[in-house]
């Protein structure tokens, strides 16, 4: 049996913000926007070419604006991806070199925090 992760919540404090932010900066494409109802809006956001999801919204998580570390996506050149979220306008580190990968980091406007990362030849 398969058990695959496809949608991971993301918490935040300005939902309109941070679906801008993941959508006209990160390049994330937006799938669903509902309002449920007063106490709940569901917003699905997937990175180009993943098979995993995140969630934002109102009523979606308890857990506090920012506080979600080590999200990751992958990318088979870590120069363009960096290039590509700079010229979004997203605050993105420089390269970072390790034995297990190139990284970039970035945040969104709530602090939660992402890696990208280009493997390296196994």
């Amino acid at each position: 049996m398969d058990f695959k992760l496809e949608l991971v919540a993301v918490p935040v404090s300005d939902v309109d913000r941070a679906k801008a932010f993941y959508v006209e900066q990160a390049g994330f494409n937006p799938d669903h926007d509902h309002t449920v109802s007063e106490d709940m809006r569901f917003i699905q956001l997937t990175p180009p070419g993943s098979a995993c999801s995140i969630a934002i919204g109102k009523g979606i998580t308890d857990a506090a604006p920012g506080s979600v570390v080590g999200l990751q996506l992958v990318v088979a050149d870590i120069h363009q991806a960096h290039d590509e979220l700079a010229g979004r306008g997203v605050e993105v580190g420089e390269v970072q070199e390790f034995p297990w990968g190139a990284f970039v980091f970035f945040a969104d406007p709530d602090g939660n925090r992402w890696a990208v990362q280009q493997v390296t030849n196994r």
